[in-house]
């Protein structure tokens, strides 16, 4: 297909009808849009909106953000979740500064062998911030063109991949490849929706597959979904006569690391988890207890939290914690999952919205 395709003439001429007015749009400046599309990646717009404004203030360009802290880089982004980001942004902007001079890099293998950005995110940035010819296939796109082709492979296949990329690089109006790829993610957000698509309102319904045979809900096909590990945890609240408590960082390999939390016992099960329960209240008088579930991509996390009151903290007890007042918790990034019982706990407070 040639960039006269009627599918990409079409698809400019509705975008800019029909595009949302957001703060990163009709930027070129490759750093606000590189902040945009890693915020976005796993969070709706609306949510992230508030987090971009704030990440363009409390850090204006790549060197402030390289200088600034990886605490307070997380705290930033405490509420967004998947933190493999922030600490990928973090380490990617010092080596724009380290490597670039701080000028972010300006061509797509330069932007793409940066720490956290993938094909997507590299086309993305090349695409609308130097107008380089380079598809950007997010999981909008992937969704309107499997349904515009009837791709039968599995989009999350090898093959599946290969043909979408294939398609997506076909359709790329060359001269304006910014516009298209913003435009493509677009109509996948607003009209070729996960569910209930707004066939009626689409301006390339004419040329899709689905639709004219009536398979819309059929369309993207996906492989099985990955296995959910269930996880249990056991956060231990100390709360000495000083109004003071423990917690430390996690610097494990695992979720949420370099956030803070309480003292940690993680079960195999939810036996084991209540045998825990039973031997810790023989130890510590327990003054308030609680159970959410918490739900990340593969992970389903159930997590107690049992408040003890003391005389003296058990410091020596656990490693590599930090003893601090109740009231100096905020100024500490914490998972979503903790900042829930925080804000729930009586005598706590600590939000999960970043300042």
């Amino acid at each position: 297909m040639s960039n006269a395709h009627p599918i990409t003439a079409k698809l400019s001429k509705w975008y800019e009808k029909h595009r949302r007015k957001l703060p990163w749009r009709d930027s070129s400046n490759p750093y606000h849009i590189w902040l945009s599309e890693v915020i976005l990646q796993q969070t709706r717009v609306d949510q992230g909106t508030a987090y971009y404004l704030r990440f363009v203030e409390l850090f204006p360009t790549v060197r402030d953000l390289a200088k600034a802290h990886e605490d307070v880089v997380l705290y930033a982004w405490q509420g967004l979740g998947y933190y493999s980001r922030a600490r990928n942004l973090h380490a990617a902007a010092k080596a724009i500064v380290d490597n670039y001079g701080g000028e972010f890099p300006s061509d797509y293998a330069a932007i793409r062998s940066l720490k956290g950005i993938g094909d997507y995110t590299a086309a993305a940035i090349a695409s609308i911030a130097y107008g380089l010819p380079h598809a950007a296939v997010d999981g909008n796109v992937n969704r309107v063109i499997a349904r515009l082709f009837a791709i039968e492979a599995p989009v999350d296949s090898p093959t599946g991949k290969k043909q979408i990329a294939a398609l997506a690089e076909e359709l790329l109006d060359c001269k304006k490849p910014g516009n298209h790829n913003q435009a493509m993610m677009e109509l996948g957000a607003l009209v070729c929706t996960p569910r209930n698509p707004n066939c009626t309102n689409c301006p390339i319904k004419v040329h899709c597959a689905a639709f004219i045979s009536k398979k819309q809900d059929s369309f993207p096909i996906k492989q099985g979904k990955t296995k959910v590990r269930n996880r249990y945890f056991t956060y231990v609240v100390f709360i000495d006569k000083n109004q003071e408590t423990l917690i430390r960082k996690r610097e494990e390999k695992d979720i949420w690391q370099g956030l803070h939390e309480f003292p940690l016992i993680e079960s195999n099960s939810s036996h084991d988890q209540e045998v825990l329960y039973s031997s810790l209240d023989t130890q510590y008088s327990l003054i308030d207890a609680a159970n959410y579930l918490h739900i990340l991509s593969h992970q389903k996390l159930h997590i107690a939290f049992l408040s003890f009151r003391v005389e003296v903290l058990p410091f020596a007890d656990w490693n590599n914690t930090i003893r601090l007042k109740i009231d100096e918790l905020n100024r500490f990034a914490f998972p979503r999952a903790l900042t829930r019982y925080l804000s729930d706990a009586k005598g706590f407070s600590v939000s999960n919205a970043p300042r």
